[in-house]
């Protein structure tokens, strides 16, 4: 960990939803009501496993690693169905090809988990490659009273009528991803803001949520890199409230950028180094935005928000390089911020400072996002255990639950359940 000078820290600043109105037991877009990983009126269970404490256990159709979102008694995934899939070897990277991808959306009943409604919205033949880690349909859609947006980055955006699956609208925002989407979409007001950090173009969009067309658009600044695969990044952005501004946080290559949301304009930028391919996203409390460096030396990085223009000098307060992750995002419980690296350590430090608390091997790969609720904070293996500790400085293991995985995709917690997407089935874990 390293700190930059002795910066003042304000008081904590409320975060800003994503611009939809919701009930405290929702869970609308990625990453839950604030895009942070918390819930305050959720209290998911403590144990369960296949045979036990497990409400309802949904076979899905298709495939996708995007997250489940949830709203009153419903919930909603995009999916990808595939035929012709095949893993292969393209440059560095272990891709899959499909010879024919139909992408979809699929809605769920949340107290039985009878499927209401299946949509087909596009269907392609021999699509773009994704990374074998990824899939065609990776990023979470938002969810408001009568509307679904689904986001499949390059291969497509659409908006569909929340309750039957009908199609409202379909508009595309091209990019090469080189190893599929990432990123999911926001909503802030009347506006869907859509991140393309893809290896030819870099760029941030807001679209008219109610017809699809163009608002703004705002380039990425420069980035300096020998390959353009250097270039790319999969970073969800972050709404905050802070210094009296609506701030769009959003990670990309080499830069990360606070844009003001109405008008796409920049309010700050930093330079966080040579870090490329992030699929941290953001969390921010105390004043502080904490993001991830992505590939390279994977580093997060503590910056104060109350800046203008080129803050890179000036308002990084601290970093740190110890076990961070590439895929997995942090999450702030309180005073303390917690990750986990891809390979499985997790840690915990005082947010201001950057401190580390503890760390711990929980074993296996973790390439979902933790979550906290209830004093708790819950990190998932990619095999599908779920490891349960106590929130705070010191490290107490509560328990250790297993499902069938392979498990990417971060759940959803919504009331007294835990919504668990794996590559074939979705579980309603706990009980109403």
């Amino acid at each position: 960990m390293m700190r930059f000078g002795s910066l003042p820290l304000p008081l904590p600043v409320a975060l800003v939803s994503a611009g939809i109105m919701c009930a405290n037991a929702d869970w609308p877009q990625f990453r839950g009501p604030r895009g942070d990983g918390s819930a305050d009126a959720a209290h998911p269970p403590l144990r369960w496993s296949e045979t036990e404490n497990v409400g309802w256990k949904v076979a899905l159709p298709g495939r996708g690693r995007s997250s489940p979102v949830v709203q009153g008694d419903r919930l909603w995934l995009t999916t990808a169905t595939e035929r012709g899939i095949r893993r292969t070897r393209i440059g560095p990277d272990d891709m899959q090809t499909a010879e024919h991808v139909a992408f979809g959306a699929v809605c769920v009943d949340g107290r039985t988990g009878d499927v209401r409604w299946e949509a087909t919205l596009r269907e392609l033949e021999h699509p773009d490659p994704v990374h074998w880690l990824n899939s065609w349909a990776t990023p979470t859609p938002v969810v408001e009273a009568g509307r679904l947006y689904c986001d499949f980055g390059t291969f497509g955006t659409a908006c569909l009528d929340a309750e039957t699956g009908r199609v409202m609208w379909q508009e595309r925002l091209p990019v090469d991803h080189q190893v599929g989407p990432g990123s999911s979409p926001v909503l802030y007001r009347d506006l869907l803001l859509l991140v393309r950090d893809g290896r030819d173009t870099q760029y941030v969009a807001a679209v008219d949520k109610r017809t699809g067309r163009t608002v703004w658009r705002t380039d990425r600044p420069p980035i300096k890199a020998s390959s353009n695969n250097l270039k790319k990044s999969f970073s969800t952005p972050l709404l905050i409230q802070a210094a009296g501004k609506t701030q769009l946080v959003s990670p990309g290559a080499q830069w990360v950028v606070a844009y003001a949301p109405e008008t796409g304009q920049e309010i700050w930028r930093v330079r966080h180094g040579e870090g490329f391919s992030i699929g941290t996203c953001p969390v921010f409390g105390h004043g502080l935005a904490v993001i991830g460096t992505g590939c390279f030396k994977a580093q997060l990085v503590a910056i104060r928000v109350d800046g203008e223009g080129d803050v890179t000098g000036t308002h990084v307060a601290w970093r740190s390089l110890r076990q961070v992750p590439v895929m997995s995002s942090p999450v702030l419980a309180g005073d303390e911020l917690y990750w986990v690296s891809d390979e499985g350590m997790a840690s915990c430090a005082d947010a201001s400072s950057g401190e580390v608390h503890w760390q711990e091997r929980l074993g296996g790969a973790h390439l979902a996002s933790p979550l906290t609720a209830a004093g708790r904070v819950y990190f998932f293996s990619q095999e599908g255990k779920t490891t349960v500790v106590t929130a705070g400085r010191s490290f107490a293991r509560l328990a250790e639950n297993v499902l069938a995985g392979p498990l990417v995709a971060t759940p959803a917690m919504a009331g007294r359940r835990l919504y668990v997407r794996t590559d074939s089935h979705l579980y309603a874990v706990g009980t109403d």
